[in-house]
C-alpha cells in the first residue's frame, strides 16, 4: 500500500463533517482506482492461451496421442471405485439392521469414507507431485480392495468405521493421481472429451453397481447376505492393481509446453526442486479465482451430492417398502440419463474451451443450477416413475458439469501442485458440505422423513454452487495467462542456465507480485544476487522491501513470479525447508528472545538443527570472534542490552547457521551512528568471507558503505538495479531515499 499517499483536504472542509467524508471517499475512491490499474493483470491474447482456438482434434486422435492404456485402465478403475460406494447405499438399511443404530448414527458412520477420502486425498496429491504417480495407482487400488472385503466382516459399528475409514483412504488417489495423469498424458484440443471417456466409468459403476451388489445380497440371501457383495466387490481392483503396473509415466506439464512453445522441453527431474507442502499449495491456490470459486462451488454443491443418494435408497425402503434388489435397479435407473449427458458434455466442453473458456464455465455452473431445480422438482412427485425420472436428469445435469472442472483445473493450476489441486475438490466436496450434509441431513429426515430432508439440503445447495462456478469464469482467461507466463519463464530460465551453467545467480527473483489480502503490495518485483555479493535493497517506508524479504524467506505465498536458489525453484516452498538450504534472514530490531541470556539466546536458535554439540559450541565461539562484546556479556539476559548490541546479537544467531544467503532487515534501524559503523565493520569482514547478503536499508549512505549493488523499490515496485554508485548519481531516486542520519 502506498503510505504517501494522502486525502487533500481543505481547512473549511474540516469543520463539515459530510464534506470531510465525501473528501475520505473520494480520495479512498481514488486510491482503490490506482490499485487496480497497477494490479492489473495482462490477460494473452487468445492465440497464445493453450488450447483456445486451437484446430479440433477428435477423441481418437487425442487417445491415440497418449496411448489407449492410461484411458482404458483409468476408466475400469473408475467404474469399480463406485461398486463398493452404491453397494453401501444400496445395502445402508440392512446394515443399519445388522448394528441396530439410526438413520442419524448410520449415515454418520458411512460418511466417514468420504472424509477418509478426503484426508487420503491431500497427503497423496502431495506425495503425486513428488514421486512417480504410476506408483501410487497400483499401490493404492490394492489397499482398499483389501479394506473393501475386510467390509463383508465387520460385527458391529465400529469396526464398520475403519473399514470406511481404510476404504475412503485407499481410493483417494482416484481424484487427485488419476486426473493429474490424464492432464498430462493427453493433449489439451481432446482434453474434455478425454475426461468425459474416464468420467463414464461413474455412471457406469453406479448403473451397474446397485443392480449387482442388491443381486448379490439377494442371491446370498439371510441377514448376511449383504456381506458377499463386498467379498465379489474386492476381486475387480485387485486385478487391475496388477495391471497398472506396466502404466508409464507421462511427463509433466508436456502438453502445455507443446501448445506454447511448440515443442516439449526436459523438465527438473522430480525432486530436484524444494518440494511444495501442501499449506502453500493450498494459499496459492485460493489465489487462483478460477480455481477458488469452482472449489466453493463444488464444496457448497456436496450438501447435495452426499445427502441425495443415501437419503433416497432410505426413502425407498422407509417410505415405498423396496427392498435390496428393488433399490438396487431403481438407484441405477437414476444414473441411466448421465451415459447420454457426460459424452456430449465432452464435446461440446471441448468446442466451447476452444472458443471461450469462460463459456465452458459458466456452462458447468448452469448445469448445476438446473440439476437442484430437477431435485426440487422431482420432490414434489410420490409416483416412485417421475420422481426417478427426474432425479435422472439432475444427476445427468451434475455429471455433465463435473466433465468441465478436470480441464478448467487443469488449464489454472500452477503444474507444479497439479496433483494437490485436483485433491482439494474433494476437501471442499466432503468436509465443506459431504460430512455436514449428511448430518443435517440425518437429523431432518429422522424427524421429518426423507422426503423433505432431501427438498431441504439439496435444491439450495446445488443453487448456490452453481451460482459461484458460474461466477469464477469471468476469471479463467486471467488464470490462464498467468499459468502461461510462469512455465515460459521457467523454460527461458532453463535455457540460459543451460547457455551459461557458470552464471547462475545464488539469489533469483523474477515477475514477482505479492499481496496482503485484496490490497497488492508488489508488481512485478525481480532482483538478481551472485555468490560472494552484497546487495543493498532500498526504499523509503511502504515501498515493499521487507515484503519482498519475506516472500524469498518463505514467509508469505507470492501471487505469481519465481524465486530461485542456485537455479533451484523454491517459490512455493516452506520457509523451514528454504532455511535448511541456507536462506537465513535477520530481523531488524526484535531478532532476540529477552528473557534469555546472550549465550542461551545462540544455543536455541539451533534447537532445530541435527548438528553435533561441538559443532555449536565452536560456531557460537565463531560468533563471539565475531562480536567481541557479545563474549563479555555472555551471561547477561538479552533484554538488558543496549538496542546496538541487541542486533549483533540478532546478528550473530542467524551467523550461527552458516547461511547461504543472509537477509539483513533494516540494519540500521533506530542505532546511533557509532553503532551502525561497527555493524558495517562486521558487514565488511563477512563479506572477506565470501557471504553472499542482502541489506535492506533506508540509508543511501549506509547502503553505498558496504554494497556493490543496489536495488530501488518504490511503491511496490523495482526502480533501479545496478551498481550502488550509479543509484548515488540519480537525483530523482536520491531524493526519495532518507540520507545519513535521517536513514540511520
Amino acid at each position: 500500500m502506498d503510505d504517501s499517499v494522502e486525502p487533500e483536504v481543505e481547512d473549511s472542509q474540516l469543520d463539515d463533517p459530510a464534506s470531510l467524508a465525501s473528501a475520505v471517499f473520494e480520495e479512498e475512491s481514488k486510491r482503490l482506482a490506482e490499485q487496480e490499474a497497477k494490479s492489473e493483470v495482462i490477460v494473452l491474447p487468445d492465440d497464445l492461451l493453450p488450447g483456445v482456438g486451437e484446430e479440433p482434434m477428435t477423441l481418437k486422435q487425442g487417445i491415440r496421442a497418449g496411448g489407449a492404456s492410461m484411458l482404458v485402465v483409468l476408466f475400469l478403475l473408475n467404474v469399480i471405485d463406485e461398486f463398493d460406494r452404491v453397494a453401501i447405499a444400496v445395502l445402508l438399511p440392512d446394515l443399519q439392521e445388522a448394528f441396530g443404530v439410526s438413520d442419524t448414527v448410520i449415515l454418520g458412520i458411512s460418511s466417514f469414507g468420504g472424509v477418509a477420502l478426503v484426508l487420503g486425498a491431500v497427503p497423496l496429491a502431495w506425495l503425486a507431485d513428488r514421486v512417480k504417480r504410476t506408483l501410487i495407482v497400483p499401490i493404492a487400488t490394492a489397499g482398499w480392495a483389501v479394506s473393501v472385503f475386510l467390509t463383508g466382516l465387520v460385527r458391529n459399528p465400529f469396526q464398520y468405521f475403519w473399514t470406511r475409514v481404510l476404504t475412503g483412504a485407499g481410493q483417494a488417489n482416484r481424484l487427485p493421481v488419476h486426473s493429474s495423469l490424464l492432464t498430462d498424458t493427453y493433449p489439451i484440443p481432446a482434453r474434455a472429451r478425454i475426461f468425459a471417456f474416464e468420467g463414464m466409468g461413474r455412471p457406469i459403476g453406479l448403473l451397474i453397481g446397485p443392480v449387482l451388489a442388491g443381486a448379490i445380497a439377494s442371491i446370498a440371501g439371510g441377514d448376511d447376505g449383504w456381506r458377499w457383495a463386498f467379498y465379489i466387490f474386492a476381486i475387480p481392483p485387485i486385478v487391475l492393481a496388477l495391471v497398472s503396473l506396466l502404466l508409464k509415466e507421462p511427463p509433466r506439464a508436456g502438453n502445455e509446453q507443446q501448445a506454447i512453445l511448440g515443442e516439449q522441453y526436459e523438465m527438473p527431474p522430480i525432486g530436484s526442486d524444494l518440494p511444495v507442502s501442501m499449506s502453500t499449495a493450498f494459499a496459492r491456490l485460493k489465489k487462483v479465482k478460477t480455481f477458488y470459486f469452482l472449489a466453493v462451488g463444488v464444496g457448497t454443491l456436496g450438501f447435495a451430492l452426499v445427502t441425495l443418494p443415501s437419503q433416497l435408497n432410505l426413502m425407498l425402503k422407509d417410505e415405498y417398502g423396496y427392498e435390496a434388489f428393488q433399490r438396487g435397479w431403481v438407484t441405477s435407473l437414476v444414473w441411466l440419463a448421465s451415459l447420454v449427458a457426460i459424452p456430449i458434455s465432452g464435446f461440446k466442453f471441448d468446442g466451447m474451451f476452444r472458443e471461450d473458456p469462460s463459456k465452458m464455465v459458466r456452462t458447468a455452473g448452469t448445469l448445476i443450477i438446473m440439476s437442484g431445480v430437477l431435485v426440487l422438482v422431482a420432490m414434489r412427485f410420490h409416483q416412485p416413475a417421475i420422481m426417478i425420472f427426474g432425479i435422472s436428469l439432475a444427476n445427468a445435469c451434475t455429471s455433465a458439469s463435473f466433465v468441465a472442472a478436470a480441464p478448467t483445473i487443469g488449464a489454472v493450476a500452477p503444474y507444479r501442485m497439479r496433483a494437490q489441486a485436483f485433491a482439494l475438490l474433494p476437501v471442499f466436496i466432503f468436509l465443506m458440505g459431504g460430512f455436514m450434509g449428511s448430518i443435517i441431513a440425518g437429523s431432518i429426515s429422522d424427524a421429518h422423513g426423507e422426503r423433505l430432508a432431501i427438498s431441504i439440503v439439496a435444491p439450495p445447495a446445488s443453487i448456490i454452487g452453481g451460482l459461484l462456478v458460474a461466477y469464477g469464469s469471468r476469471y479463467i482467461k486471467r488464470d490462464i495467462s498467468l499459468a502461461v507466463s510462469e512455465l515460459v519463464e521457467e523454460q527461458e530460465e532453463m535455457r540460459r542456465m543451460s547457455e551459461h551453467p557458470d552464471d547462475i545467480p545464488v539469489l533469483q527473483v523474477r515477475g514477482l507480485d505479492y499481496s496482503y489480502g485484496p490490497v497488492q503490495v508488489l508488481f512485478d518485483c525481480g532482483l538478481e544476487v551472485r555468490r560472494g555479493e552484497t546487495l543493498a535493497l532500498l526504499g523509503t517506508n511502504g515501498a515493499g522491501k521487507s515484503t519482498l524479504l519475506r516472500a524469498v524467506s518463505g514467509l508469505g505465498v507470492p501471487d505469481r513470479g519465481a524465486i530461485r536458489l542456485n537455479g533451484r525453484t523454491i517459490t512455493y516452498a516452506d520457509a523451514e525447508l528454504r532455511f535448511k538450504q541456507g536462506i537465513v534472514q535477520v530481523r531488524g530490531g526484535a531478532g532476540v528472545f529477552p528473557g534469555l541470556s546472550v549465550e542461551e539466546n545462540l544455543l536455541a536458535t539451533m534447537l532445530s538443527t541435527k548438528e553435533e554439540k561441538d559443532e555449536i559450541y565452536r560456531r557460537v565461539e565463531r560468533v563471539y570472534d565475531v562480536f567481541g562484546v557479545l563474549r563479555e556479556k555472555r551471561n547477561q539476559a538479552a533484554g538488558d542490552l543496549s538496542g546496538g548490541q541487541q542486533q549483533m546479537l540478532a546478528f550473530g544467531m542467524g551467523l550461527m547457521h552458516e547461511p547461504e544467503v543472509l537477509l539483513i532487515d533494516e540494519l540500521s534501524l533506530g542505532l546511533a551512528p557509532v553503532v551502525v559503523q561497527e555493524l558495517l565493520e562486521v558487514v565488511e569482514q563477512l563479506k572477506e568471507t565470501g557471504l553472499t547478503m542482502i541489506i535492506v536499508e533506508q540509508s543511501l549512505n549506509v547502503a553505498l558503505s558496504v554494497a556493490e549493488r543496489a536495488v530501488f523499490m518504490e511503491k511496490g515496485r523495482v526502480r533501479f538495479e545496478g551498481p550502488a554508485q550509479e543509484l548515488a548519481e540519480r537525483d530523482d531516486l536520491v531524493r526519495a531515499v532518507f540520507l545519513g542520519a535521517e536513514g540511520g
